[in-house]
């Protein structure tokens, strides 16, 4: 019985591993074995970051409206409560994006949240 070879499947499989660590400084994105731990590495901070970036952008609208909300002469917790009880739904990212672009419309909703 023949000896079965697996040069087809390894050579896919480090071509497959180079090729997604492309533009890695210097040996990473040369050699098959720092290439393959440079991107474990790289993938476990991709699979964080997707995460984190969720929370990141959450406080970026929150600094946002409560900035907006300051010049109103109201607090961030304030008009979101107003607004809840005024039964709108706006999230927080809507928010924020009306908070810098159509400021006249950000000052309706503060003054609905107000009364």
């Amino acid at each position: 019985m023949a000896k079965i070879k697996h040069s087809v499947a390894t050579r896919r499989r480090k071509k497959r591993v180079l090729k997604q660590a492309k533009g890695f400084f210097g040996d990473r994105s040369k050699q098959f074995q720092q290439a393959r731990r440079a991107l474990m590495h790289a993938l476990v901070y991709a699979h964080r970051d997707r995460r984190v970036k969720k929370r990141e952008f959450r406080q970026l609208w929150i600094i946002r409206i409560n900035a907006a909300c300051r010049e109103c002469g109201i607090t961030y917790s304030k008009l979101i409560s107003g607004l809840k009880k005024a039964k709108i739904n706006l999230d927080r990212k809507i928010l924020a994006d009306l908070a810098v672009k159509d400021s006249h419309v950000f000052k309706k909703l503060v003054e609905i949240a107000k009364g």
